[in-house]
């Protein structure tokens, strides 16, 4: 399996077991990562282009395979909003997702769970002159990331790189008209 792949398997990783109405770790449903998961990764990158824009791309979840190479599809009944879940396939995962923290445009966080991973993945927006700093972090837990914990960290900060890379070009390149 391609690192872009599990990551994003893992990153919408986080749903409440069945009959439960809410994680163990309430910080889950705050928008906050797990500190304490054995897997964890984390970037940050400015993006030429207006804080808007950037928000506008992250929150067409739908649109999220034109952009992103390492998602398949996207299936989301209407708008996002907090509470919205919705399915994405990425690599030979499919993902179940609810979107847990929606503030425009300066904060989103979701979680999932696929392949026995929960995860919780959540981004950050902040203008920065011309251009908009995005930060994004990402937990996982569960038995197979305790397993493989080192090669698991490796391919979840590779993901992290890519995804963030995925978005500036897709960011600056509708800020320069292209799109």
């Amino acid at each position: 399996m391609k690192i872009a792949e599990l990551s994003l398997a893992a990153a919408s990783v986080l749903a409440a077991p069945s009959g439960c109405s809410k994680p163990i770790d309430s910080r889950l449903y705050s928008g906050e990562i797990d500190s304490s998961a054995p897997v964890i990764a984390d970037g940050e990158i400015v993006i030429e282009a207006d804080v808007e824009k950037v928000w506008q791309i992250m929150r067409d979840v739908a649109g999220w395979p034109r952009w992103n190479p390492d998602i398949a599809e996207v299936q989301l009944d209407g708008e996002i909003t907090e509470g919205s879940e919705f399915q994405w396939k990425a690599g030979p995962g499919t993902i179940r997702s609810t979107m847990r923290v929606l503030d425009p445009p300066h904060r989103m966080a979701w979680i999932g769970r696929t392949m026995g991973i929960s995860a919780v993945h959540a981004w950050r927006l902040k203008s920065s002159g011309t251009g908009t700093i995005v930060a994004t972090a990402e937990s996982w837990n569960g038995l197979l990331p305790r397993l493989l914990r080192k090669r698991l960290s490796v391919f979840l900060q590779q993901s992290i790189n890519s995804v963030l890379g995925y978005l500036k070009a897709e960011a600056e390149s509708h800020e320069a008209g292209e799109r």
